[in-house]
């Protein structure tokens, strides 16, 4: 597998896994760092964290972040992070919801935003094998990503540009046919047994993306949200040439796991596969990253 890029691997520390699902998963800000610097150590180029703001609060607090990230780059000073953001909706809009992202990216503590170009429903399955009966939509509408893509265009930042169904797809792609993507990485988002959302993690849901991404030379990522990315695409993204996203917010395998211990375990994937694992230097070439700043 010479050919190919070397692989990057992101690190989802935490999402909204608590500590009685995931034993280990880091949820202060002393836990984030630790668990920040454990999985770069590893082998991650790219951790991705929340604080405890919640999907619902329109406004993130910054402060979290900052506090986060100051420490690892002390430790990591060419880390690559990004946050969360909440979901939109009557509470809110998209410049509050996007407030934090700027904020940090001003403070000269963001190269990578986040970009979520369409909505979806999101919630598990009940006792009996059905959708939950809950109103949770996380909600982005055609002007809260317009409003998005020009705020990573006006900062020059790279994006995660999110795709949880195809019709996020297809709205990245508009933006890329007319030039108006940030560089970065396409995250395709797969549901897991747990949470009935998207493409199933199948060789055949992936080649449904890939369809929509051939010619295009965009660099792409899995992961499996409620599942096991390591049993399911793992293995595919790493011969086809994708990216590889780990970590508690996505879990849904068997055990506890440390976050570490599954940023390791693709790693050794990838070298059983006869493919090297990205630096954080190579991974923010590959993603064309801003340069890291000075003065953090």
């Amino acid at each position: 597998m010479s050919g190919a890029a070397p692989l990057v691997i992101e690190a989802a520390l935490n999402g909204a896994t608590m500590p009685d699902a995931q034993p280990h998963v880091p949820r202060t800000v002393e836990e984030i760092v630790a668990d920040a610097v454990a999985c770069f150590e590893a082998g991650a180029a790219i951790v991705h964290h929340h604080t405890d703001d919640g999907l619902l609060v329109g406004r993130h607090a910054t402060a979290p972040y900052r506090d986060a990230w100051r420490a690892i780059y002390a430790r990591v000073p060419d880390a690559i992070l990004y946050p969360t953001m909440g979901g939109g909706g009557p509470h809110t809009d998209a410049r509050e919801r996007y407030a934090h992202v700027e904020e940090l990216a001003d403070l000269g503590l963001l190269r990578l935003a986040l970009v979520d170009p369409g909505s979806v429903s999101l919630g598990p399955l009940d006792a009996d094998g059905l959708p939950m009966a809950m109103d949770l939509v996380y909600q982005n509408t055609f002007a809260d990503a317009r409003y998005m893509f020009d705020a990573c265009a006006a900062r020059g930042l790279a994006a995660h540009v999110s795709i949880f169904e195809p019709g996020f797809l297809r709205v990245a792609l508009a933006y890329h046919a007319r030039g108006r993507l940030p560089p970065g990485k396409i995250q395709l988002y797969f549901g897991g047994d747990a949470l009935p959302f998207g493409l199933p993690p199948t060789a055949a849901g992936l080649d449904a993306y890939l369809a929509m991404l051939a010619g295009t030379d965009l660099p792409w990522m899995v992961g499996v949200i409620g599942g096991d990315v390591l049993a399911t695409l793992a293995p595919l993204a790493i011969a086809r040439g994708g990216h590889v996203r780990v970590g508690l917010e996505d879990h849904g395998g068997a055990g506890a796991p440390r976050n570490a211990e599954l940023v390791r375990a693709v790693a050794a994937m990838a070298e059983r596969a006869g493919r090297r694992v990205a630096t954080r230097a190579e991974a923010a070439a590959l993603l064309r990253l801003p340069p890291v700043s000075v003065g953090r």
